[in-house]
């Protein structure tokens, strides 16, 4: 298991964690973010990570990115 943020672009992977307080969990399960779903990493803009998850396109930033294990 390891962050999203240091996830290989352009591969599918599994959501297994959410991080942080309950309301930042709550953020990114209304993000699309749900522990089961699967996500793909598109690229990393500096403190930005774009992510493809549930067929949309969803730029987070990097602390954000670092609370999702994959």
């Amino acid at each position: 298991m390891m962050p999203l943020s240091l996830a290989e672009p352009d591969k599918t992977l599994t959501i297994k964690k959410l991080g942080g307080s309950p309301e930042v969990r709550q953020h990114l399960e209304n993000l699309g973010f749900t522990v089961g779903g699967t996500v793909t990493l598109i690229n990393i803009l500096g403190e930005s990570v774009i992510v493809k998850v549930k067929e949309s396109r969803v730029a987070i930033g990097a602390d954000m990115a670092r609370r999702i294990m994959v």
